[in-house]
């Protein structure tokens, strides 16, 4: 296993950061694993012994239930709390009969904060998330909110989830302007079927030297490679029930088809390629996986062993290059043009 700094933050994580969607089996959650304690620990257990030291969780999934089980399953297994870097997130909600048990005001996020650790049996919360914007409450009360958890020492960090560049700029200039505690991660779909974020996001992450999680890298299974165009896949997979993230199919399983080869080449299944190929970028800080079985989770383990090579990269890069799209192409093309050395006669 190998770390990786987690923006400017100074702070190492592991490149593969252990996914806890799969846990508990309240409402809707239930699809993604619905697993109890008992696989919860075999897999937390797993994935430390393997070298993560990040697990990354979120107060809605399942309700509270993957943070509970999360947290027991830490506290059971006697794991060292200061070997392990601790994230959750704050914003959706959490019941339908609290009128103010969502969203990203400080009465919400206060209350939130609280209940997560007491659910994870912690006194503080390494990376503190947004999960998602909220176009309700004014990121200034949002960021003042947050800074305020930062100084009292219940979280060490704070990051975000889902938002577009303009957002994310905005939160940085504000935090910046009011000295707050500001923004040190991303999480954010990306995979090698899914570039969008290399439009806008990637080139910000990389200029405000912020840390990127990367969730779903594997597009719901779509990118595992038990799946066929037709639709068919695994008995009980995620995919057949939920459908998401939202994905071109079509441009997908061309790259699948393109990460064969590499992967019968390298001894590899094709969900390691795919890991592998987030781990080559370099604004990656680390790569979130889930899973319901131990096996799942030694093969996406596996990705860590697993390099590249040149040839391998650009064929994935031929197969998945984004389109061009205003004003990218400007920018490129202005770009170019700047890097000409000037020349005189």
């Amino acid at each position: 296993m190998r770390y990786r700094l987690l923006g400017r933050t100074g702070l190492y994580v592991s490149e593969l950061c252990l996914g806890t969607m799969t846990f508990g089996d309240q409402g809707f959650w239930k699809v993604m694993g619905g697993l109890g304690q008992e696989a919860v620990n075999t897999l937390v257990k797993q994935a430390f012994d393997a070298g993560v030291n990040f697990i990354d969780t979120a107060n809605v999934y399942s309700l509270g239930v993957s943070e509970t089980l999360t947290g027991a399953a830490i506290k059971s297994l006697g794991l060292p709390r200061d070997e392990l870097v601790i994230a959750t997130k704050a914003f959706g909600p959490m019941s339908e009969t609290q009128i103010n048990g969502r969203g990203q005001s400080r009465y919400h996020l206060m209350n939130a904060l609280d209940a997560s650790l007491k659910r994870l049996q912690l006194d503080h919360i390494d990376l503190y998330q947004l999960h998602g914007y909220d176009p309700l409450t004014p990121l200034d009360e949002v960021l003042s909110t947050l800074n305020d958890m930062v100084r009292s020492g219940k979280v060490r960090h704070i990051g975000l989830c889902n938002m577009a560049a303009w957002q994310i700029m905005k939160g940085l200039g504000i935090s910046e302007k009011k000295n707050f505690a500001r923004f040190e991660s991303v999480q954010a779909y990306y995979t090698v079927a899914g570039r969008d974020l290399e439009r806008e996001v990637l080139p910000l992450i990389e200029d405000q030297q912020l840390g990127l999680m990367v969730w779903s890298p594997l597009a719901g299974g779509l990118l595992s490679g038990k799946f066929s165009a037709d639709g068919k896949g695994p008995e009980g997979a995620r995919r057949a029930s939920f459908d998401f993230p939202v994905v071109d199919k079509a441009r997908a399983f061309k790259v699948v088809d393109a990460m064969r080869p590499i992967a019968e080449r390298h001894q590899a299944s094709v969900a390691q390629v795919a890991l592998a190929w987030l781990l080559s970028r370099k604004q990656v800080s680390s790569v979130i996986i889930g899973a319901k079985t131990p096996e799942q989770l030694t093969d996406n383990l596996g990705a860590c062993a697993l390099t590249l090579s040149t040839e391998d990269l650009q064929a994935l890069e031929d197969v998945s290059r984004l389109p061009p799209e205003y004003p990218g192409w400007m920018l490129a093309m202005q770009g170019q043009y700047r890097a000409q050395a000037p020349v005189r006669g």
